[in-house]
């Protein structure tokens, strides 16, 4: 599942849209409707900086969703691109954010040829850390190595990480750009 089509702000009032399917063929008419609505939560106070999890039912299933509510944030657009590869790897990124215990999983799966992973749009807190963590192994064996990155929010700008692994060459950039100011 990737991140949101699109957000919608409004002060005191957090409107979550939900599209979700269960990718079921080639054609997204193929796939089954897990959820689609929306959930409206009220004004928390002062509560910020601080992750809740919701259990949505569906047709299908059932999701934990988690959110934030974050004072201060900024946006970051992180971008990976997978180069040089040697061999077909399993590769697990993570994104950690200074002051939540959650993880952010923005990408599972096996990468065999060089290719760039899509874009995840991540918010968090104006001067925290975001850790980025690559679990990567070879499919055919159950070792794996960890590597990581860290960068700090900034308002504007961006910076770049590379990472050289046995598998191939792991570069990532994260743009930073502000979302709301005043809170």
């Amino acid at each position: 599942m990737s991140g949101p089509k699109r957000g919608i702000d409004m002060y005191n009032v957090i409107l979550i849209e939900y599209d979700m399917r269960i990718k079921t063929g080639e054609k997204e008419d193929d796939d089954l409707q897990l959820i689609d609505g929306i959930s409206i939560i009220e004004d928390m106070g002062g509560i910020w900086n601080c992750a809740f999890t919701t259990r949505i039912a569906g047709d299908h299933g059932e999701i934990d969703f988690t959110s934030s509510r974050v004072r201060r944030a900024v946006e970051a657009t992180v971008e990976v691109t997978i180069s040089q590869v040697q061999s077909s790897f399993d590769l697990c990124l993570r994104c950690f954010i200074g002051g939540f215990d959650e993880e952010i999983r923005l990408f599972d799966g096996a990468i065999g040829e060089s290719r760039g992973l899509k874009r995840s749009v991540i918010a968090l807190g104006e001067g925290s850390t975001m850790d980025l963590k690559f679990r990567i192994g070879a499919e055919s064996s159950a070792g794996s190595a960890e590597h990581g990155c860290s960068f700090k929010a900034d308002t504007h700008g961006h910076a770049t990480r590379d990472i050289k692994t046995g598998f191939g060459l792991i570069s990532v950039k994260v743009t930073w750009s502000t979302l709301i100011h005043g809170f």
